[in-house]
């Protein structure tokens, strides 16, 4: 009986791969088996992911809609923003002096900084000025309240010369948060407060943690997004809006823009997309390249998934000149880059994981079943 089960074992490993363990794709063409979720306009729907050769012909179909996107989504480059000039409002703090009548300015001294011996606006938007009374100034200019002081005090002071300046903005400001050196408030100034000066006054950004693609402003209920690499790289204007006061500018993490590669690789690990860009060829280099001992080089795939229609991508890369095709597709945050096992790997984990049955059949035979009897007669 142990004889005859052991042929049996061997033939069942021989026509039956299925038996290893681990993953296998196997079929290059077609479809995925599995069903997946997506959304239909707005609608979840399951559906099943095409399988698509990785040829130069899809690399340029991907290059040239990606393109015509970025081109159609891109605004015309505004003209120079000119936000004018700076507007009081409530808490801003002002320095009046009036020369030749140190009686109406009130001296900062040794110990008094300008901002706390300032006139503060009030929560009503007014001041008390002496000779003027209390004057509404939220909204004027610093030009427009030093005239309205000018033309008031002239009925009391002969030719009063006044200078009027902001020694504290309080009154407007922007939140900066998220992968920011120094997040905080930025109080606006007389300086436009610009995407670049609230993030360079914030200390720039964290470039290992940061994703500067997929950064927002908030505004109300409004969300504005901006992308940080195309006006830094590329120069594009339009992404550096100017920002009003209680806008929330957010630079996100990058733990979303990731990409997974696993199989038959010598690192499988998860990586980062450095500055939105990762091709198939630099995902496979930073986990050491295919396994030569275990890959089969002739079916990698590229897994996408997401809100949209699930997407599939197969490159045969059995030839080293394949990876000048690898060298040229783009990756997306989340896919997987998934690398098959050669088909002597799947028969050698089969046997590996059969061996062991059949030494302990083996064992157990040489214990239970008893000698043969020796036939009678003389040796």
């Amino acid at each position: 009986m142990r004889a005859k089960l052991i042929p049996v074992l061997i033939s069942v490993s021989l026509s039956a791969c299925v038996l290893a363990p681990g993953m296998y794709m196997g079929d290059t063409s077609g479809e995925s088996k599995n069903d997946v979720p997506m959304l239909d306009s707005g609608e979840p729907i399951t559906t099943r992911a095409i399988i698509t050769p990785i040829t130069a012909d899809l690399i340029v179909q991907k290059l040239t809609a990606a393109r015509r996107q970025a081109q159609a989504a891109k605004p015309p480059v505004p003209a120079p923003q000119d936000p004018g000039p700076y507007r009081l409002g409530a808490h801003d703090v002002l320095s009046i002096t009036v020369w030749d009548h140190p009686e109406l300015t009130i001296p900062a001294g040794e110990f008094r900084t300008a901002e706390t011996a300032g006139n503060v606006i009030g929560d009503d938007g007014t001041i008390f000025y002496p000779y003027v009374g209390v004057i509404r100034v939220e909204g004027m200019t610093i030009e427009q309240l030093r005239d309205t002081l000018t033309r008031r005090l002239a009925h009391y002071i002969e030719n009063p010369q006044l200078d009027v300046k902001v020694v504290a903005y309080r009154s407007k400001k922007v939140y900066v948060v998220g992968e920011v050196k120094q997040p905080g408030i930025q109080a606006i100034t007389d300086v436009p407060m610009t995407v670049v000066e609230a993030v360079n006054r914030s200390g720039g950004v964290n470039q290992a943690t940061a994703d500067m693609a997929r950064v927002t402003v908030s505004r109300g209920s409004q969300v504005i997004k901006i992308d940080l690499l195309a006006l830094y790289e590329d120069g594009d204007l339009s992404q550096n809006i100017l920002l009003k006061n209680g806008d929330v500018l957010n630079v996100p993490d990058n733990n979303l823009n990731k990409v997974f590669v696993i199989g038959e690789v010598l690192k499988p690990s998860s990586q980062f997309i450095d500055k939105g860009r990762m091709t198939l060829a630099e995902a496979l280099g930073d986990a050491g390249g295919v396994d030569p001992l275990s890959a089969n080089a002739g079916q990698i795939y590229v897994i996408r998934s997401g809100q949209g229609k699930p997407e599939i991508f197969h490159l045969n890369a059995s030839s080293p000149d394949a990876m000048l095709l690898a060298h040229d597709f783009r990756l997306a945050a989340r896919d997987v880059v998934y690398v098959d096992p050669a088909q002597v790997t799947r028969w050698n984990r089969v046997i590996t994981q059969i061996l062991p049955t059949v030494q302990t059949i083996n064992t157990t035979g040489a214990t239970n079943f008893p000698p043969t009897p020796r036939a009678s007669g003389w040796h």
